[in-house]
C-alpha cells in the first residue's frame, strides 16, 4: 500500500550556486522502472565500453560514464551507465578529463538501459556536487559531507565510524514522540493522517492511545531486547519508533524478524509464529534499515546498551534477529521517497542525526 500511495517529495538544495532537485543514490536509480525521470547522485568510476567491461584507466572515449555509490567501486553490477550526448562530452568525458575520475556528480535524465545494463539516457543536466559539510539548514538532502569521514571504510571500521557520526543527537521524551510521529509518518495523500507501519492503514493523527482501533508507538527494535523501556535514548529514538495499530503492535510483541508463520487476521499481509514476525512486503526493507541503524547507533559506549543483530530467532538480551533475513528484506524492498523524507525530517526537526542505511544502502553489505 505504501508504494502505491507515495508521492515524490520535493526538496531543493544549493550545490555550487545552482538550485537542483533532490537526488537519489545509484542503488535506488538501478531499481527505478525504465522510462522514469531520475536525478541521480554518484561517483564517476569509469567508462563503459561493452556489456561487461568498464575502463577505469587509459580511457578510450568520451561517450559514456559509469557511476557508483562508492568512488572505489569495481563491480559493474553496482554501477549505472550514463550515455553522454555531445554537449556533455567536452566537460565530463574521461578521455579528455581523466581527472574527473572519482568525482561526485548529479545526473538528471531518463532511466533506460545502456549497453543492455541499467542506464541513464536523454541527459538534461550534469552538475558537479560539492560537499555542504553535512549541513541541512536549507532543507536539502545532500549528505556527502555528513559521511565524509567514513569514505573508503568497510567492516567493523565503517560501523564504528558511522556510530561516531550518528552518536550524538537530541533525545526526545516519550511523550514528545507522539507529536514527532504525526510529522514523520504523515500520509502523503492525506495530511490529517499517519500511515501505520504493519497494516498500511491511514488513520487520523489524533486517534492515538492504547485502545482498540487507535494507533500507538511501536518499538521496531523491541524494547525488551535490551530492557531499555521508554526512557530517553533507545526507548525514544524515532528512527525506530513507528505508528502501528494497537492490536497489531500487541501481536508483534517482542518477536524477532524472519520469514514464515501464519497470516495475522487483522493485518493479513503480516505473518507470525511462536518466535518471529514477518511484516508486509512494502515495509520489509524499512524494518531492516531501522534495525541496522539501532545496531550501529547503540554500541555500548558512554554507558549505553550494545545492541547486536543475531543470525537466529528466539533471541534474548540486547540481541535481535534474524540478520540474513533482514539483509534479504533490505534488498527486496529498496529505499523509497517515504523513508528518505522521514530521515530528513528526523534530522532537520528532531534528533539531528540520520539513518546511514537509508542514505547509503550499500553500507549494509560493507558491514554485514
Amino acid at each position: 500500500m505504501k508504494k502505491m500511495m507515495l508521492m515524490l517529495f520535493s526538496f531543493v538544495f544549493i550545490v555550487t550556486g545552482t538550485v537542483q532537485a533532490a537526488s537519489i543514490s545509484v542503488y535506488d536509480a538501478m531499481n527505478q522502472p525504465n522510462g522514469s525521470s531520475v536525478s541521480v547522485e554518484g561517483y564517476i568510476v569509469g567508462v563503459p565500453t561493452s556489456t561487461t567491461y568498464v575502463e577505469q584507466s587509459n580511457f578510450s572515449s568520451n561517450y559514456a560514464l559509469a557511476l557508483a555509490d562508492d568512488p572505489n567501486e569495481t563491480e559493474m553490477n553496482n554501477m549505472i551507465l550514463v550515455k553522454l550526448d555531445s554537449e556533455y562530452r567536452s566537460e565530463y568525458g574521461l578521455q579528455n578529463n581523466p581527472g574527473k575520475m572519482g568525482e561526485l556528480i548529479q545526473v538528471d535524465g531518463v532511466r533506460d538501459p545502456y549497453f543492455s545494463h541499467e542506464g541513464i539516457e536523454n541527459v538534461s543536466s550534469i552538475t558537479t556536487v560539492t560537499s555542504d559539510g553535512g549541513g541541512s539548514d536549507d532543507g536539502g538532502t545532500t549528505t556527502t559531507g555528513y559521511y565524509a569521514s567514513a569514505s573508503g571504510l568497510t567492516g567493523a571500521s565503517l560501523k564504528a565510524e558511522l556510530h561516531n557520526i550518528i552518536d550524538d543527537h537530541t533525545e526526545l521524551s516519550y511523550s514528545q514522540v507522539w507529536g514527532a510521529l504525526r510529522n514523520t509518518d504523515e500520509d502523503p495523500s492525506n495530511s490529517n493522517n499517519v500511515v501505520l507501519l504493519y497494516s498500511g492503514k491511514s488513520l487520523s493523527k489524533y486517534e492515538n492511545g492504547g485502545y482498540v482501533d487507535e494507533w500507538n508507538r511501536e518499538h521496531v527494535w523491541a524494547k525488551s531486547h535490551g530492557d531499555f523501556g521508554t526512557s530517553m535514548g533507545p526507548g525514544t529514538d524515532i528512527h525506530h519508533l513507528r505508528p502501528t495499530d494497537v492490536t497489531v503492535n500487541s501481536s508483534r510483541g517482542n518477536l524477532d524478524f524472519d520469514n514464515g508463520g501464519y497470516a495475522l487476521t487483522e493485518a493479513p499481509s503480516n505473518s507470525y509464529d511462536s518466535d518471529s514476525w514477518e511484516p508486509r512486503d512494502e515495509v520489509k526493507g524499512d524494518v531492516a534499515r531501522m534495525i541496522f541503524y539501532m545496531a550501529t547507533r547503540y554500541e555500548g559506549d558512554a554507558g549505553e546498551l550494545d545492541l547486536e543483530i543475531a543470525n537466529y530467532v528466539g533471541t534474548s538480551g540486547p540481541y535481535l534477529g534474524k540478520l540474513s533475513t533482514l539483509k534479504s528484506w533490505h534488498e527486496l524492498d529498496p529505499v523509497d521517497a517515504f523513508e528518505r523524507n522521514r530521515n530528513d525530517i528526523i534530522f532537520n526537526d528532531y534528533q539531528g542525526n540520520r539513518n546511514p542505511f537509508i542514505d547509503h544502502p550499500e553500507f549494509v553489505e560493507y558491514i554485514w
